[in-house]
């Protein structure tokens, strides 16, 4: 859910502490968490599956696809989030691993859903990230990508989309931007997801 494989430099252990106190990060407001779970309901399977959160932070999506039902595998790059998305999830059917989003350490293991959120527009290679989460996926997968461009950093649906459309996926883009209960507030920048699905 972060942008935390390597993205700006940032120090993302130090980031951890307050992290949450963003509306569209801790998803700690019932209008945004409900948002959200909305979304989520909407772009996840309707029946128990298993997903891949990369970039999962402190865990506010992998928590609430775990109230979905869902069986969730988080993937963060800096161990302080880590702790804090178990520490979220406990007792929940959740794992959770520090390592490169871009290579997440799942070895064999497939998904049925590969969930990023704010990762993809850091990478310094998001054509090959892309192809290595298309293939975590177990036929009929899909691949959601939540991102955006906030002044000069970001990366657009446009260009996600031609990236993602040589995989032989089929595309939907949803756009973000002007449901202001996802954010807390309203936006006017470009914040969208795209859901790939291989069916």
């Amino acid at each position: 859910m972060t942008e935390n494989s390597g993205g700006g430099g940032v120090d993302w252990d130090a980031e951890a502490v307050s992290f949450d106190e963003e509306p569209d990060h801790g998803l700690r407001d019932p209008e945004v968490r409900g948002a959200w779970a909305g979304r989520l309901r909407g772009w996840l399977p309707e029946q128990a599956c298993d997903v891949l959160d990369l970039g999962c932070g402190t865990g506010s999506l992998s928590l609430l696809a775990a109230e979905q039902g869902h069986r969730v595998t988080g993937v963060d790059s800096s161990p302080a989030m880590v702790d804090l998305a178990r520490a979220k999830l406990a007792g929940r059917d959740a794992a959770f691993l520090i390592g490169d989003a871009a290579m997440p350490p799942v070895g064999e293991q497939r998904f049925d859903v590969v969930l990023v959120r704010h990762v993809l527009w850091a990478l310094p290679d998001p054509g090959r990230a892309l192809r290595r989460w298309w293939g975590l996926l177990r036929p009929g997968g899909r691949l959601v990508l939540v991102e955006g461009v906030w002044g000069a950093a970001g990366i657009s649906a446009e260009v996600v989309s031609g990236l993602v459309e040589p995989l032989g996926a089929r595309v939907l883009v949803e756009r973000l931007s002007e449901d202001s209960r996802l954010w807390g507030k309203d936006v006017d920048d470009e914040r969208y997801a795209v859901v790939a699905r291989s069916d």
